[in-house]
């Protein structure tokens, strides 16, 4: 299949001819375009950004890496017992054993004893009346009702009474990188300078970088923009692109480059000196992608691109830990040197690097052995088997995919990670109160029904028993309005 830029792929196969820069980051997670070419495996679903690429079809429709993902979300989301809530059980009982006894208390003290007819019959109506299991039945529903209505108020959806109550029970959550715990886009981060002002050097940059499709030249524009740099002035002439390694171009009458180190590597006549080779890899080390400008005899600069951290990111797993989570994992395709770098400033206390989707999701299924609870956090194609197989799956409203959206069972709609802590806080405070309402309504019933044997339940007070607990019940159950972030 012929791939034009700009296009999705449709199918998995290997470039058999061209280059390009394709962003996999909705199958692998990836955060950086990558480069292909002759040889390199690609993937349907992934985005051609630049060049031309020929691609030799290796796998069938359903055995694309795409259709793995699905399959893969089918097989979780079946895997999954729906937990019964305990009311019900315990109503499908306690209802027909009330009716039964109110029935023999009604009839066998007259049949056997020869007590009087009216007083037993009033009593059984006081014992059907009391035994009503409104104020328990109501209990769980009102109280899951309130607290989902609480959570849509605060941009955080939740599918289901289920999740809201698994919600309270987690000891583990685990998140994606890329445009989870960072924003997805890439942004320059350092600018080094070595021969010249920074501010004129980002000029030439931007300008060359203009006529640019890689994700990155982006980036560099970006900056360009919000530093007020006059970048669209400058005459660019002779524009060329070095395919897989960069661009070249006049400006002011002289050929400046703007590529990977690589492309220096081999343009300066002795390579990179060796002070800024330190200064490459002592940015990579720190997870950043870097670029540099220079002319055929010298790097004037070096400007380092990475995939910046959500501000909210680091508070909110310290929030975690702090109410009770033991364990935040971050999972990510990317490559271990970014993973770590990413995930020591976030403060997370587990990093998996280098992950498939399939991969995700088995290391999801571990967790759930070994700590039951589990939520995953995710935005893209490539989270959604992990999101269906956790125990609660979570997923970025605003940025996230629609395959996402449509596995997760709670959605932050306002992509913010810090409506996290505050849906936990939420799903406790709602599962303490269901607590406080089923306890309250037994010990109620009980209560009632221990004042049959002297004959002080009267029907007046049975019925004031009954509403008067679905009563405080609902109001009880109201108070998860008041659960603030």
């Amino acid at each position: 299949m012929i791939v034009k830029p700009g296009q999705k792929l449709a199918m998995d196969g290997i470039v058999i001819k061209g280059t390009s820069t394709l962003n996999q980051a909705a199958i692998t997670g990836e955060s950086v375009p990558v480069t292909k070419t002759v040889g390199d495996e690609v993937f349907a679903g992934t985005l051609n950004e630049e060049g031309l690429l020929e691609v030799k079809v290796t796998k069938r429709v359903e055995d694309t890496t795409l259709s793995k993902i699905i399959h893969l979300v089918e097989e979780a989301q079946a895997e999954r017992a729906p937990s019964q809530a305990f009311v019900d059980r315990f109503a499908k009982y306690y209802t027909p054993a009330i009716i039964i006894f109110a029935l023999l208390l009604a009839v066998i003290p007259p049949l056997f004893m020869g007590a009087d007819w009216s007083e037993w019959i009033y009593r059984g109506l006081a014992v059907l009346v009391v035994g009503c299991p409104c104020a328990l039945v109501i209990s769980t529903p009102v109280s899951i009702v309130t607290a989902i209505g609480n959570a849509a108020k605060n941009g955080v959806l939740i599918k289901g009474g289920i999740y809201l109550e698994e919600a309270g029970n987690l000891k583990v959550i685990a998140f994606d990188k890329t445009g989870t715990l960072t924003k997805g886009i890439p942004s320059v981060t350092d600018v080094v300078t070595y021969n010249g002002n920074e501010n004129e050097l980002m000029t030439i940059t931007a300008a060359i970088e203009k006529g640019s499709q890689h994700p990155l030249a982006s980036a560099i524009i970006r900056k360009a923009e919000e530093d007020g740099l006059n970048f669209n002035d400058v005459s660019v002439e002779e524009f060329q692109s070095i395919t897989g390694k960069g661009v070249k171009a006049k400006v002011n009458n002289a050929m400046y480059y703007v590529g990977s180190p690589g492309l220096f590597e081999e343009l300066l006549p002795n390579g990179i000196q060796s002070e800024i080779k330190e200064q490459i890899t002592t940015l990579q080390i720190q997870g950043k992608t870097v670029m540099a400008l220079g002319t055929e005899k010298e790097i004037l600069a070096l400007i380092a691109v990475a995939d910046e951290i959500r501000e909210s990111s680091k508070e909110v797993i310290r929030k975690l830990h702090q109410v009770g989570i033991e364990k935040t994992v971050m999972l990510t395709g990317d490559n271990q040197r970014t993973a770590e770098a990413i995930g020591k400033q976030v403060g997370v206390s587990d990093i998996k690097a280098d992950l498939l989707p399939e991969d995700k999701l088995n290391f999801i299924k571990e967790l759930r052995d070994k700590y039951r609870s589990v939520a995953m956090v995710g935005d893209g194609v490539n989270d959604a088997p992990a999101l269906a197989a956790s125990t609660v799956g979570v997923a970025m409203g605003g940025a996230g995919t629609d395959t996402a959206l449509e596995t997760a069972d709670i959605a932050l709609m306002s992509d913010d990670l810090s409506k996290l802590p505050y849906t936990i806080k939420l799903s406790r405070k709602a599962l303490a109160i269901i607590k406080q309402n089923i306890t309250f309504s037994l010990g109620i019933k009980v209560l009632a029904l221990l004042l049959i044997v002297p004959g002080w339940l009267t029907l007046w007070l049975a019925i004031f028993a009954d509403m008067g607990a679905t009563l405080i019940v609902t109001l009880n159950s109201m108070r998860l309005l008041n659960v603030k972030e």
